[in-house]
C-alpha cells in the first residue's frame, strides 16, 4: 500500500523494445539502454516520464557490462532530473 493517494501509479518501461525478427542481434551500450528505459515510446502506459517525479526507480540490466558504467548512467539520470 502506498501512503500517499496521489503517488500510486507505477510506470513500466522496457528496453530494447524490438521484435525478435525485426532486428539482428546487436550490442547496445549502457547509455543507449538507459536512454531507452526512460523514453516515453518504451513505456507500457500513455505517460511521459519526463513530466513527472520519481519516488524510486528500479532498472535491471542483463548481460556483460561494467557496474561502473551502470552507476554513472543512473547518476546522470538523477542529476538531469534535478536540473529540470
Amino acid at each position: 500500500m502506498v501512503p500517499f493517494p496521489r503517488l500510486h501509479f507505477f510506470m513500466v518501461g522496457y528496453a530494447p523494445l524490438t521484435s525478435r525478427g525485426s532486428q539482428q542481434h546487436r550490442a547496445l551500450t549502457v547509455p543507449e539502454l538507459t536512454q531507452q528505459c526512460f523514453d516515453a515510446k518504451n513505456m507500457m502506459c500513455v505517460a511521459d516520464p519526463r513530466h513527472g517525479r520519481y519516488l524510486t526507480c528500479a532498472v535491471l540490466f542483463r548481460g556483460r557490462m561494467l557496474s561502473k558504467d551502470v552507476d554513472e548512467q543512473m547518476l546522470n539520470v538523477v542529476h538531469k532530473e534535478k536540473k529540470e
